[in-house]
């Protein structure tokens, strides 16, 4: 394993499961900060589950999942909310508020979360939207502006509170390829100009090796392959070969 930075999120043999169903075997994996790792997997293998367990939606049934040193698993309300904070969450199709404008979209998080004023809170939003390329586009509805502009409008809001973990769920499901090549520049983009750190879940294998550091592959409730993009392409272990080709 050649990243060896601090590392900003530490799984250690984490077990989880539903009733009978394990989902996470003992996974122990390292986010290391300021970089892009991509979770990658066939369905149902964990990724999204991984996701959930250092945002503090599941408690791990055994094991420690680390924030910073933090143990998520054991802080109570507030103390996760205020970890929260720190962290930026891009679900699937984006999720934004179909009644609310792309400015009120993004400027949510602000208003629900701090107590700034509203001008500041118009610069901060407007700056995010300028960030995406989509500072235009803010007295729009989601139903005006295409699928690829939705998320990044959802990329804004994510990032709006300054997070330094973004989380990414199939950032490029059901995107054209455009759309997709854009979304993937921007997240590394961003990732690199504003010093985050980011977790990547995906299926497409081309664009998110392109811009991924380091590429963890979960199959059947364990980690299959671990390390640079180059490192997993050529793995020997016949699960990855199938997964990666």
């Amino acid at each position: 394993m050649s990243l060896v930075e601090t590392p900003l999120i530490q799984l250690e043999d984490v077990h989880f499961g539903y009733g009978e169903r394990p989902v996470l075997e003992g996974v122990s994996l390292k986010i290391p900060k300021g970089k892009v790792t991509a979770l990658m997997g066939a369905s149902g293998g964990g990724k999204t589950t991984v996701l959930r367990l250092i945002g503090g939606q599941y408690r791990a049934n055994s094991g420690r999942v680390l924030f910073d040193t933090l143990d998520i698993g054991g802080l109570q309300r507030d103390a996760l909310f205020q970890a929260r904070r720190r962290m930026g969450m891009l679900f699937q199709f984006g999720a934004l508020f179909t009644d609310m404008t792309v400015f009120d979209n993004v400027a949510f998080p602000l208003r629900e979360h701090t107590r700034l004023p509203e001008t500041m809170v118009r610069d901060i939003v407007l700056m995010k939207l300028q960030a995406v390329g989509l500072r235009g586009a803010r007295d729009l509805l989601p139903s005006q502006i295409s699928g690829g502009m939705a998320r990044r409008v959802a990329l804004a809001r994510a990032m709006v509170l300054d997070p330094e973990l973004m989380m990414y769920d199939e950032p490029f499901a059901g995107l054209d390829p455009i759309s997709l090549g854009t979304a993937a520049r921007l997240i590394r983009q961003l990732n690199d100009t504003l010093g985050l750190t980011s977790i990547v879940v995906s299926h497409d294998l081309e664009e998110t090796f392109h811009i991924a550091d380091q590429v963890i592959i979960l199959a059947n409730g364990r980690i299959a392959a671990q390390g640079t993009p180059a490192e997993v392409r050529n793995s020997s272990d016949p699960l990855v070969k199938q997964f990666v080709s």
